[in-house]
C-alpha cells in the first residue's frame, strides 16, 4: 500500500477558537439564577444553546492532535486510509479520523525465546519475582552440528500504511521474520572451517551478518520495515557436543602447529645443508647425510631440550 503525507493546518488557531468557546459558555450558565423573570422558554433556549455548544466544543476537540518527534500519525475515516502526518508539531484534523500512532525510531530486537525463571528458597517460598530472558535459538549448522545462535536486529518502520493495513502487527511479524532467518542462514554455513577455506559463522562474522540484513530487509519490506542493522551476538556449540567439539579443536589445533614446525624445520635442515656445501664442509656420504638430516630434525622438531650425542673412537 502507497503511503500519503499529509500536512493539515496547525491546531493553534482550533484551540483559540475552542477557548474562546469556553469563555462564552461558562457566564452563559452563571447568568441562569438571575434570569428567574425571563420566564422558562428563555432560560431553556439558553440551556439549550450552552449545551449545544458544548457538545460542539467536545468533537472538535478530537481533531486536535501532537505529533511528537519521530513519530508518526495515520488517519482512518470509516475504513479508508486518508493518509500520515509525518512532520512533528500540534495539528487539528477531521474529528471523525481514526488517528493511529506509528513509530519511526530505530528499535532493537534480540533474537530467542524468552525463558521466565522464579528465584526460590529451600523452602519453596519466592524470593524475588520472575525476570525475563532470552535464551539463544538451538539449530543446526551445515555440518549438522547443534549449534547456539542469537542475533541482534536493529530496524525501523518506513512505511506506516503497509506496517498498519499488510500485516496484523508488525512488532510479532519482525520478531517471528527474524527467528526464521537466523534459523535457515544457520542452516547454510558451517559452524567454523580450519582450512582457511569457504565461509563460517565464526570466522566471517561480518558477511554472515550482513547476508543476514539482506535476507531480513526482503522478507520485511512488504511490512513497511528497513534492516539497518544485523549481527550475531551469540554463537557457541549446544551443551551436550560442546565437550567433544573442545577436544576436536585442540587436537586440529595441536596438527596444524606441527605441520608449521615440520614445515620450518624441513626448510632450516635444507639450508644448513645448502650452506655446508657452500662453504665446503660437505662431501658427506648418504649415510652421513641421512643420519645429519635426522639429528638436525630430532633437534629442531622436539618440544624439549636435547642432549648431545658426541661419538668418540
Amino acid at each position: 500500500m502507497t503511503e500519503k503525507e499529509l500536512r493539515p493546518q496547525t491546531g493553534w488557531p482550533m484551540l483559540t477558537v475552542l477557548l474562546i468557546v469556553m469563555l462564552v459558555v461558562g457566564p452563559m450558565f452563571m447568568l441562569l439564577p438571575s434570569l428567574a423573570s425571563a420566564g422558562d422558554a428563555a432560560r431553556g433556549i439558553l440551556v439549550f444553546m450552552g449545551i449545544v455548544l458544548e457538545v460542539i466544543a467536545l468533537v472538535v476537540a478530537r481533531g486536535l492532535t501532537i505529533v511528537n518527534p519521530n513519530q508518526a500519525r495515520a488517519l482512518v475515516l470509516f475504513g479508508d486510509y486518508h493518509g500520515t502526518i509525518r512532520r512533528e508539531g500540534f495539528y487539528w484534523v477531521n474529528p471523525f479520523y481514526s488517528k493511529r500512532p506509528v513509530s519511526l525510531r530505530a528499535r532493537t530486537f534480540e533474537t530467542g525465546d524468552i525463558n521466565t525463571a522464579e528465584v526460590k528458597d529451600q523452602a519453596g517460598r519466592v524470593v524475588s519475582p520472575a525476570t525475563r530472558t532470552r535464551q539463544p535459538a538451538k539449530v543446526n549448522d551445515l555440518d549438522g552440528n547443534p549449534i547456539e545462535i542469537a542475533a541482534v536486529v536493529v530496524w525501523q518502520v518506513t512505511n506506516t500504511a503497509d506496517a498498519l493495513f499488510e500485516v496484523d502487527d508488525y512488532v510479532e511479524f519482525v520478531r517471528v521474520q527474524s527467528e526464521a532467518a537466523l534459523r535457515n542462514l544457520a542452516s547454510q554455513y558451517h559452524y567454523d572451517r580450519t582450512d582457511g577455506g569457504g565461509r563460517s559463522l565464526r570466522g566471517t562474522t561480518y558477511e554472515v551478518g550482513e547476508h543476514l540484513r539482506q535476507e531480513l530487509h526482503e522478507r520485511l519490506r512488504k511490512a513497511g520495515v528497513e534492516v539497518l542493522e544485523a549481527r550475531i551476538s551469540y554463537l557457541a556449540y549446544a551443551p551436550e557436543i560442546a565437550a567433544v567439539m573442545l577436544r576436536r579443536q585442540q587436537a586440529e589445533a595441536v596438527i596444524e602447529a606441527r605441520q608449521r614446525i615440520v614445515e620450518g624445520a624441513t626448510g632450516m635442515v635444507d639450508m644448513a645443508l645448502h650452506k655446508l656445501e657452500e662453504k665446503g664442509l660437505g662431501g658427506f656420504n648418504p649415510e652421513q647425510r641421512a643420519q645429519l638430516v635426522s639429528n638436525l630434525l630430532v633437534v629442531l622438531c622436539s618440544e624439549q631440550g636435547v642432549q648431545p650425542v658426541i661419538r668418540a673412537g
